[in-house]
């Protein structure tokens, strides 16, 4: 017996059960491909802002390669700080330039919400994944018992237990158990690559954002 002739003599429930895996599967797949491919742009463009960050003399110059860097979540950091930075200076102190000291409570509440908007970014669509991880072994479970169930009756229409009689119920049983796993596994290790992937980019912009913060005071002052 070929697994699609099985699938399609399964028990209607079963079958309804496998599509319902199968949307789930191709949805996780197509976010873990899209989240993987996020994170390695991001990681070069992290690369690239932060050389310019090293390497430049001035905040504007910066600036200008953070315009070059748009999917770094430093470089948007930045940009938001900078922008809080010249309206501090502009518009608030616009007397600042000539030594006076500017009030960075803004600018610091600026980066704090830059950071959460970026952290807010990365962490799009990993709840489904969790969802997908916990939620398809037990719908695989649920077309196991079904399966089970189906090959019970066949038995009590036929008054046989014979291999042949529950065989084709056990098989259903057994190919939903195994669309849950085929599902929730990859779901799971990708949850956990990703989580440990965001909690270093967190770091990196909390390192980040103390960095600009002291290069802002030693310019400004507190």
């Amino acid at each position: 017996m070929s697994l699609f002739k099985l699938i399609i003599e399964a028990n209607i429930i079963v079958q309804l059960v496998l599509i319902i895996l199968l949307l789930f599967s191709v949805f996780s797949w197509a976010i873990i491909i899209f989240k993987r491919n996020t994170f390695r742009a991001a990681a070069k463009h992290t690369e690239r802002f932060l050389n310019a960050f090293r390497r430049s003399r001035s905040l504007s110059e910066v600036n200008e390669a953070a315009r070059h860097c748009r999917l770094s979540p430093l470089a948007s950091v930045f940009q938001a700080g900078y922008r809080e930075l010249a309206s501090l200076a502009t518009r608030h102190n616009p007397e600042s330039v000539s030594g006076q000291k500017l009030n960075l409570e803004n600018f610091q509440r600026a980066l704090l919400r830059a950071s959460t908007v970026e952290i807010s970014k990365m962490e799009k669509m990993m709840s489904f994944l969790a969802t997908t991880g916990s939620v398809t072994p037990f719908i695989g479970l649920f077309g196991t018992v079904i399966g089970i169930m189906d090959a019970f009756h066949k038995i009590g229409i036929v008054r046989s237990a014979s291999l042949a009689t529950v065989a084709p119920g056990i098989a259903e049983a057994l190919v939903a158990t195994a669309a849950g796993l085929f599902a929730a596994i990859p779901a799971v290790i990708a949850y956990n690559h990703f989580l440990h992937k965001i909690k270093d980019t967190i770091t990196e912009i909390e390192d980040f954002s103390l960095e600009f913060i002291n290069i802002v005071e030693k310019l400004y002052g507190s």
